[in-house]
């Protein structure tokens, strides 16, 4: 038994307002990543007037927006009056203008079950973000941040050694497939996704030493994607999308593979019933956010066994891993 007593309950209208001043901790989020109050960090602990300095801001301003960060565990106050440092991109990516700005239309989202983007006269989330190339290397970075750790749970969780080719599709920089790679030696792989983002990608295979077992590839996997890999994985890329835009992708790649391939999904699995657990937290924010951004969602174990039907694949099983998500494995029908 912990020595540390419990926390009482908040009462309602309390907890009611904690959620209600949620947006006080999304814009201080926000700002200490613009400002790169992380990147300054990095090499250790500085007090708030060096970074006031370092970022032309007011010492004492910047240290309440800092003390009410440390009050929720993004930084961390000494008592010498110094702070570690965090993370930065996946906080411009969803405490920025562009996600928040969407998260305004909230309520048109709801009565016309269409994404924020549509409301603007866009066609498609990720071809808006291209146009602005600051926006859409935040995103990437903050991907690349998520999925190097996603890339090692998946690695340790799934057994891709009967594998020979596996093609990562709308694998941005390719971060997953190269953590793949690199625990599983003689697989190659190729990172395949919009021709403006496979550029990046091919600058990372480059860097990373294994140019000789890794390539990227460019192309529209509405169309098609590349053919004859023994496995095609996909992570965080069907959520994006409604279920007529994502069975045209898994058609897509059932089409490209052979009849003993694999197709390895790599997202949440929606609970079956939300709770106030941290896990069902997250997929119900997800979720939200899809409908918001995107136009995509969360889906179930039973959404994604009927997904896969129509596509003519089959649900084969389902492997958790220490990183939240699952590998959600599919074969030819």
């Amino acid at each position: 038994m912990s020595d540390t007593p419990e926390r009482p309950a908040l009462p309602p209208q309390m907890a009611l307002y904690q959620m209600a001043i949620g947006h006080y901790l999304s814009r201080a989020l926000h700002l200490a990543a613009k400002l790169g109050v992380a990147d300054l960090l990095k090499d250790g602990a500085r007090r708030a007037e060096e970074l006031a300095e370092a970022t032309d801001t007011h010492a004492p301003s910047l240290r309440r927006v800092l003390r009410f960060l440390a009050s929720v565990g993004v930084f961390e106050e000494r008592w010498d009056g110094r702070f570690p440092g965090s993370s930065r991109a996946m906080v411009l990516l969803f405490a920025g203008i562009g996600i928040q700005d969407s998260w305004k239309e909230l309520e048109w989202c709801v009565r016309t079950g269409e994404p924020a983007y549509r409301k603007r006269g866009a066609t498609d989330p990720f071809a808006e973000m291209a146009k602005d190339p600051a926006q859409a290397a935040n995103f990437d970075a903050a991907m690349a941040d998520f999925t190097k750790m996603t890339a090692v749970a998946v690695a340790a969780a799934y057994d891709f050694t009967p594998f020979r080719t596996i093609v990562d599709v709308g694998g941005g920089n390719g971060a997953l497939l190269l953590g793949i790679l690199r625990a599983t030696p003689r697989l190659e792989g190729i990172v395949f996704d919009r021709p403006d983002v496979v550029e990046r990608a091919a600058k990372e295979i480059a860097a990373s030493g294994l140019g000789d077992r890794c390539r990227a590839a460019g192309g529209d996997f509405f169309v098609e994607v590349p053919n004859g890999a023994d496995a095609y994985v996909l992570k965080h890329v069907i959520h994006d999308w409604d279920d007529a835009r994502a069975r045209t992708i898994l058609a897509n790649c059932r089409g490209a593979m052979p009849r003993d391939g694999r197709l390895l999904l790599v997202e949440g699995v929606y609970p079956p019933r939300i709770d106030g657990s941290f896990e069902s937290r997250g997929a119900a924010a997800n979720d939200l956010n899809m409908l918001v951004s995107t136009g995509g969602r969360q889906r179930s174990e039973a959404e994604f066994r009927s997904l896969y039907a129509d596509a003519g694949l089959r649900l084969t099983r389902i492997v958790p891993t220490p990183a939240r998500v699952c590998v959600i494995e599919g074969a030819p029908a």
